[in-house]
């Protein structure tokens, strides 16, 4: 499973007016390049009358699915400076589309480049990112004796606590950053004296807002 790593939030949008050109900028979190072309050709139907509807996402865990198209832009003006704009980010599995409507001053190569570079710094911006850190939902069951000291314990700490589930002994479900899993059975066996039975139950992102 990858590490931890930088995306967008769901969904967001934003506009931009240059030279009285108007750029809306649409920005998705995908998880496949299907998924980012779906969502591309989406906004295209929706501005179908826009003089351009460029894009660029970057997919994988090692940004091994990376495309951006200029869409009758001069060459290397719209799509690459959008894609620039998620490497520099160090932003994964995000697509962003930005829609211009010409607004009859022409901006030039360079005016272009700086155009869509910062329609979806402002678009990325609009929408919010987050850090995905992979941790372990860990599974500790203990005898009912230790539960109010455990429990306790568990909710002052910095590790979150999901659920309690009570049967003969109690099982409780905490997530656990993957480089602390050793700290974590250590401190945990030492506040049960060794009388809790501690194992790994699944793995899975939680999502942190930067």
């Amino acid at each position: 499973m990858r590490a931890d790593y930088y995306t967008v939030k769901a969904y967001g949008e934003s506009e931009l007016i240059i030279q009285k050109s108007k750029f809306l900028t649409y920005v998705k979190r995908v998880e496949t390049e299907q998924e980012a072309v779906n969502f591309i050709q989406d906004i295209k139907k929706m501005h179908h009358t826009a003089n351009h509807n460029c894009s660029a996402y970057m997919i994988g865990e090692h940004d091994n699915i990376q495309k951006a198209n200029d869409d009758g832009e001069p060459s290397g003006t719209a799509g690459v400076p959008m894609l620039e704009v998620l490497k520099k980010q160090g932003l994964k599995d995000t697509v962003v589309v930005v829609t211009r409507y010409f607004g009859g001053i022409k901006l030039g190569g360079g005016g272009l480049i700086r155009a869509y570079g910062r329609a979806t710094t402002e678009g990325i911006a609009s929408t919010g990112t987050i850090l995905r850190k992979l941790h372990e939902l860990m599974k500790v069951t203990i005898d009912y004796t230790w539960l109010g000291k455990v429990e306790n314990e568990v909710r002052q700490s910095a590790y979150p606590l999901k659920e309690i589930s009570y049967a003969d002994g109690v099982d409780l479900f905490m997530y656990v950053p993957h480089t602390e899993i050793e700290h974590f059975t250590a401190w945990m066996t030492e506040l049960t004296n060794g009388q809790a039975t501690i194992s790994s139950f699944s793995s899975e992102f939680l999502e942190f807002e930067i």
